[in-house]
């Protein structure tokens, strides 16, 4: 049994009825046609010239080897043992390559570990194989698709499997099926094969063909093998499955087939990996501790919010919740005044003519709320770019108000489904600190830089750390190569300006233009992705926006930077409620100070230091019970409260305060002036 089993004491689940014949047959049939190919694609390749190749490490240095006989793990080899027993994926020439697969010609090569996110997102994408393994073997589950999950943290496998309901019950079965797989060492085999060959391997399991069907006619269809299980993939994937020392399932869950709640209801579920037991353990640990803090129960114990099933996936925002929620919005307004933003008002709804031009229409409906008005057809607006689109073309533009940076935080909605709310991470109706930036090619890299300095110093207030990826173009794109290229050299000429480690994140791009990818860790080393940077040269050409140039006979069209640094308001609070603990900074929280008379006596300066410091702008309340005041003191610390204030006679006497900080048990007497001086200090350095 692999480390991070857990229910070992139950009685295991009891498996449902399956054919057991029939899913044997299958797997068998499978293999063999696996097999077969394979066995003819070796067969092709004995017939290749024996050619020798160069291949070029990140340092500059040169290894040779032989054309389809040279395989990434044979140069590790040669490197070092303990790179060879540690890398995980390699990348030729910029793609990502599986470490057996031979190499084709000349390239440039690296290596990636688990260290590496593209070795991380191997292993968790190669576990989710092993995952699948197990679930088809012991449920004969049909088996739909198994990702990394796009947090970045652990992989999910989506199964068919009738009327079986998985549970943690389950995990313990299903987890000794993965870890079996572990021990077996079983090689992950690439073939590629032709549509009618994937359409006649895989003609047992209709979500398969559909995924089949639904492909390009001319896309590279792979499949790969890992022991009994074959499986419809585009890889690349770890040397075997011995690279995965310890697994665990860490929740089940219902789906929809395609994420459409018309269609099949699957089953989820949910695991991570790592490759030693160690991490696991911790991993373990530090998910047992973020549950103390999960901000649906922090933000209940704190009365910051709450959902009703009256409006699902809309959240209410309580006063000391909207406290926060409003303080994040003044903080940015702040900085938009600073940095040259224009804060703009837009509708709500839009007629659908609107996203049809935008394109939306047909790639975004089914994730709209769509309603008709005097016969037609009108939706919710689940982004603000097509809005800011129509705003910059109201007028005609010069190039001399470029760059012009709009910032909205328009409430939007998207339809998201009924199982996928979770709490204030995935809601349906919230607000971005959006902007959008309308500027000319020569400016993408100073707008960029501008940006990620932006990012830089909010992200550094909250206590976050972060990392960059540049992502560039897709295979499937819109626009000419040559655009791109001067969008992605602008790009990285930004980052490298800006200072801070970043990596190429290739052919992950947005189809509409590359983007950055702004991953943040909070203090339990958890990964969110939060803030956005995209270009965008399809939405200004599908709005024909222009302006007019030096020479007020040509018109030119500005480049869109789509930007957002706390990304969704709600599911900054979520995961700033997680990572503060609940223990809110000075300025952002909702209970900045208590005063707590010592007796009736203290009652009226108790309130009337209340008073001087609320009409001071700041949140304070005054315990104004019969209780004894250490357990003023108490519940006041309980609840939070960044200060403490206790008053007796002898400070009613002198005008001050007795002032207890959260968290420490000394406290020092102030005069009321002295305090609103601390406070205003706190609050403009963000402490």
């Amino acid at each position: 049994m692999g480390e991070g089993c857990r229910g070992t004491t139950k009685p295991k689940a009891p498996k449902p009825p399956k054919d057991e014949a029939y899913l044997e047959s299958v797997i068998e049939k499978r293999i063999r046609f696996f097999e077969s190919i394979k066995a003819q694609q070796n067969e092709a390749r004995k017939n290749i010239a024996d050619e020798t190749i160069r291949v070029t490490l990140p340092d500059g240095k040169v290894k040779e080897g032989k054309k389809w006989r040279t395989s990434p793990i044979d140069i590790a080899k040669e490197i070092s043992k303990s790179l060879a027993a540690n890398a995980l994926i390699a990348q030729v020439n910029g793609t990502l390559w599986d470490m057996s697969r031979p190499l084709e010609g000349d390239c440039e090569l690296k290596l990636f570990t688990f260290e590496n996110n593209e070795g991380r997102d191997t292993l968790w994408h190669s576990s989710a194989h092993i995952l699948g393994q197990s679930l088809e073997m012991e449920y004969g589950c049909k088996l739909c698709i198994g990702p990394c999950t796009t947090r970045g943290e652990g992989f999910y496998y989506d199964a068919f499997y009738g009327d079986l309901t998985l549970n943690e019950e389950h995990f313990e079965q299903i987890q000794s099926g993965a870890m079996k797989a572990v021990a077996e060492k079983q090689p992950f085999e690439r073939i590629e094969v032709s549509r009618e060959q994937a359409l006649e391997m895989f003609e047992e399991n209709k979500f398969k063909i559909e995924i089949i069907k639904d492909l390009p006619e001319d896309k590279t269809i792979t499949v790969y093998r890992c022991g009994p299980l074959v499986d419809l993939c585009r890889g690349p994937h770890i040397p075997n499955t011995s690279f995965v020392k310890a697994l665990a399932c860490l929740k089940a869950s219902s789906s929809y087939w395609r994420g459409k709640s018309d269609r099949e209801s699957l089953q989820r579920v949910y695991g991570i990996s790592f490759p030693d037991a160690k991490r696991l353990k911790e991993y373990m640990v530090q998910l047992e501790e973020a549950k103390k803090y999960d901000h649906r129960i922090l933000g209940q114990n704190q009365e910051l919010f709450f959902f009703h099933p009256l409006s699902p996936g809309s959240c209410f925002f309580l006063p000391h919740g909207a406290r926060i929620y409003n303080k994040l919005i003044e903080f940015l307004k702040a900085q938009y005044r600073e940095r040259g933003y224009q804060e703009v008002l837009t509708p709500n709804i839009y007629n659908m003519q609107l996203w049809e031009t935008s394109g939306h229409a047909a790639n975004y409906k089914e994730n709209m709320f769509v309603f008709e008005i005097e016969k037609q057809e009108f939706g919710l607006k689940p982004m603000n770019c097509p809005g800011h689109c129509l705003m910059f073309e109201h007028r005609v533009r010069s190039y001399r108000e470029l760059p012009l940076r709009l910032a909205d935080f328009g409430v939007l909605h998207r339809n998201e489904l009924s199982g996928a709310l979770t709490g204030l991470t995935r809601v349906r109706r919230f607000q971005q600190d959006d902007a959008h930036i309308f500027c000319r090619e020569t400016q993408i890299k100073d707008e960029v830089r501008s940006v990620l300095e932006f990012i830089n110093f909010a992200y550094d207030i909250f206590g976050f750390t972060f990392e960059l990826e540049l992502s560039t173009r897709p295979e499937k794109y819109l626009g000419d190569i040559e655009t791109w290229e001067k969008a992605e050299t602008a790009l990285s000429e930004a980052l490298d300006q800006f200072g801070k480690p970043w990596q190429i994140n290739e052919g992950d791009g947005a189809f509409y233009g590359p983007k950055i990818d702004i991953s943040v860790f909070d203090a339990l080393k958890r990964k969110f992705q939060c803030a956005t940077l995209q270009l965008d040269f399809q939405l200004p050409s599908r709005f024909n926006l222009t302006y007019s140039a030096e020479d007020e006979a040509k018109r030119e069209r500005p480049v869109m930077i789509h930007r957002a640094i706390l990304g969704s308001v709600e599911r900054m609070l979520a995961i700033l409620v997680e990572h503060y603990k609940g223990k809110w900074p000075f300025w952002l929280s909702p209970r900045q100070a208590i005063v707590c008379p010592v007796s009736e006596k203290s009652q009226p300066y108790a309130l009337q230091v209340r008073d001087q410091i609320h009409q001071a702008g700041y949140y304070v309340d005054a315990d104004t019970t019969d209780r004894k005041i250490q357990k003023k003191v108490r519940e006041a610390q309980l609840a939070q409260y960044n200060y403490i204030l206790v008053v007796g006679e002898e400070e009613a006497n002198t005008g001050q305060v007795s002032v207890r900080v959260r968290d420490k048990n000394d406290h020092c007497v102030m005069s009321l002036e002295d305090l609103l001086k601390r406070f205003k200090e706190e609050a403009a350095a963000y402490h």
